[in-house]
């Protein structure tokens, strides 16, 4: 019963972590039941927004860590922000830094053709990627920097509520499933976050590079256009 106790704690502390960064919140009710006690103060204003361009406005000029000194745009994301499907990549690159929009120039270009080839309007979809601001020459994203980030992420995916999240890339697919898997072990299968399908594939540029990748990701997209039928069938 004690060891439950502390699992079940123990996790609580965890989803606080990855929603709130370190502005965490206890919820108590000190006789057991009831209405919880919350401190107002200690909320992020930004976790109070009710809609996404709320959200971005407020997030919008974020110095949480050094990226803020060398991006040019902060790059929030985009999309409808009723979507049923939500992507996710790693992080935005030059092009997306210089216009403040995720997915342009070559990688987005694909990305838009990934999902036409599955009668998916990219329009329809929300967009968005593990950082907010470029990494320098496109380097990964540093642990700090994610930790950063996430929880932007997780209201983002909480505000959207999408019923199919398509990770991009390892970065994006290690980061919801916690997890170092390799992508190749990753891809291929279907996940549960929160009250959504995830599934993983390649991130475009990756594509870009080793266009022998191209086949494997054309089979992940199947899978993607299966579960989005099945979804429509099911409304």
């Amino acid at each position: 019963m004690q060891s439950d106790f502390y699992d079940n704690a123990a996790l609580y502390v965890e989803q606080q972590l990855e929603l709130y960064g370190n502005e965490v919140i206890f919820d108590i009710a000190p006789d057991g039941g009831g209405e919880a006690i919350k401190d107002p103060v200690d909320i992020p204003e930004w976790q109070l927004s009710e809609s996404l361009d709320e959200f971005e406005r407020l997030i919008s000029n974020c110095k949480k860590c050094a990226l803020h000194k060398t991006r040019n745009k902060f790059v929030f994301g985009q999309g409808d922000a009723d979507a049923d499907m939500m992507l996710i990549g790693e992080a935005p690159g030059a092009d997306e830094d210089r216009l403040g929009k995720p997915f342009v120039g070559r990688a987005g270009d694909l990305l838009t053709r990934m999902l036409s080839a599955i009668n998916i309007d990219r329009n329809s979809v929300y967009i968005a990627n593990i950082l907010k601001c470029r990494p320098p020459q496109n380097r990964d994203p540093q642990p700090e920097e994610i930790a950063c980030c996430t929880p932007f992420l997780m209201k983002q995916i909480e505000m959207v509520r999408p019923r199919i999240i398509l990770c991009l890339g390892r970065f994006a697919a290690h980061v919801l499933l916690k997890t170092t898997d390799s992508l190749s072990h990753l891809r291929g299968q279907k996940y549960k976050f929160q009250n959504s399908d995830l599934l993983v594939t390649y991130h475009p540029a990756a594509l870009l590079r080793t266009p022998s990748l191209k086949r494997e990701a054309w089979e992940d997209l199947k899978m993607v256009q299966r579960l989005f039928i099945q979804l429509k069938g099911d409304n």
